[in-house]
């Protein structure tokens, strides 16, 4: 994509260096996308904040290179007149964000910290993010070797409440192990509580996570993540939406969730208040036909509050990662059936299961009052009673027969007993 306006625009602060800087991103990620529209795609990370959807539709409308033309080249009544929607101030603040835009010193400073640039357009660049219409990133920066695109094909997010429990950690942890062990890719937002420990239990099982920030892949937020999110860097991958340096505000943490909703299969939320930004991802997961997925607390816990009413609408109940991966996977991905302990009264066969039942749960009864009770011959009663006595469910007193001590605690859970 060319033109002579387009082409003086977008290398107004870094016109020489083009061949430079696209160099320094490298050309090992099957990159497809032209090096002035690239270029374009960087300056306008620094001037269309994430889902915005009025710069977005600017960015349908007329492409990358002709959007920065006109932010940068026209004086400000043409640029009003082509770019519409938004207010003279709102304007005035893109065009001045775009003059001091300089693609080529982020696409160095990204490549400096051994990341890239990977736009809409290129073969790494994830399918799915489309689905955000006009709040489709711009592009993404990310730091890590990994391919992006095929990683998203089979990746699920795992959120949930900053301040987690030690409840929340460990269900975050375990599952993130369990689905890494499975073979899929977690992704999560490296923030403190859940989201941390999401992240800490696919490392430690050998596996693959995404941490998608909401400030630039070389700021470390929060700080106290700095090893975590070396790790990632190293093991997995570091995506955002911001160029080199972008600092996080409240806003951009809740418009990363979107970008966490639709890059994956499905959202799990493992602890959330009825506030927390974990059931923004969901819901946006929900708005782009994702699945929802909640993990279960204690009704008392308000920690839990968000999760469960979640699971009061469209959200599906899941503890492990095996009811994950059946949910979100391939068919014939099929969580284990689920039941209780076997006991060994459960393998009696129906006869014997009745003249065990009619037992006294304290005294002895005669095979006639076993057999009236149970429906049976005496003479069928009587064999069963020396069965189940071979088996030690009955002893025999005197002329009776009664529960043994240890078959007593069953024969009162099979009469309804706790």
């Amino acid at each position: 994509m060319s033109g002579g306006a387009g082409e003086q625009t977008v290398g107004e602060s870094g016109a020489g260096t083009v061949e430079g800087a696209v160099a320094g991103v490298g050309q090992g990620a099957g990159q497809a996308v032209g090096d002035l529209e690239r270029l374009a795609r960087a300056a306008l990370t620094r001037v269309v904040e994430p889902g915005d959807e009025v710069g977005g539709r600017w960015l349908r409308e007329c492409g990358p290179v002709e959007l920065m033309r006109r932010l940068t080249s026209l004086d400000f009544d043409e640029a009003a007149e082509v770019l519409t929607g938004v207010t003279g101030k709102r304007l005035g603040g893109y065009r001045m964000r775009a003059a001091a835009a300089d693609p080529a010193r982020d696409l160095a400073a990204v490549a400096e910290v051994g990341g890239r640039f990977v736009c809409p357009g290129d073969e790494e660049w994830p399918g799915q993010l489309d689905d955000l219409g006009d709040g489709r990133p711009v592009g993404l920066w990310v730091r890590g070797r990994p391919h992006l695109r095929m990683w998203a094909l089979r990746s699920v997010a795992l959120v949930g409440a900053r301040a987690c429990t030690s409840y929340g950690a460990h269900m975050a942890a375990s599952m993130g192990a369990g689905l890494a062990e499975r073979g899929w890719v977690v992704v999560s937002g490296a923030a403190f509580g859940v989201d941390g420990a999401a992240h800490r239990g696919v490392l430690a099982a050998g596996g693959a996570t995404v941490a998608v920030l909401a400030c630039g892949v070389d700021v470390v937020y929060p700080r106290g993540h700095a090893e975590l999110i070396g790790r990632i860097a190293e093991q997995g991958l570091v995506v955002g939406e911001l160029p080199p340096g972008g600092h996080p505000t409240p806003s951009r943490f809740i418009l990363r969730n979107r970008v966490i909703a639709a890059l994956t299969r499905g959202t799990v939320v493992v602890e959330a208040e009825y506030r927390s930004g974990s059931l923004v991802t969901a819901r946006s997961a929900q708005r782009l036909g994702r699945f929802t997925m909640g993990v279960p607390g204690p009704a008392t816990s308000g920690l839990s509050a968000g999760v469960h009413e979640l699971l009061r609408g469209e959200g599906v109940l899941v503890t492990d990662a095996a009811e994950v991966v059946e949910l979100v996977g391939d068919i014939g991905d099929l969580a284990p059936a689920r039941r209780g302990p076997v006991l060994p009264r459960d393998l009696l066969d129906p006869v014997a299961a009745l003249v065990l039942e009619s037992l006294p749960a304290r005294g002895s009864v005669d095979a006639r009052g076993v057999a009236r009770s149970a429906g049976t011959t005496p003479d069928d009663a009587l064999g069963k009673l020396y069965e189940l006595h071979s088996l030690g469910f009955v002893e025999r007193r005197g002329d009776g027969w009664q529960l043994t001590p240890g078959a007593m605690h069953h024969a009162n859970v099979g009469r309804g007993g706790t």
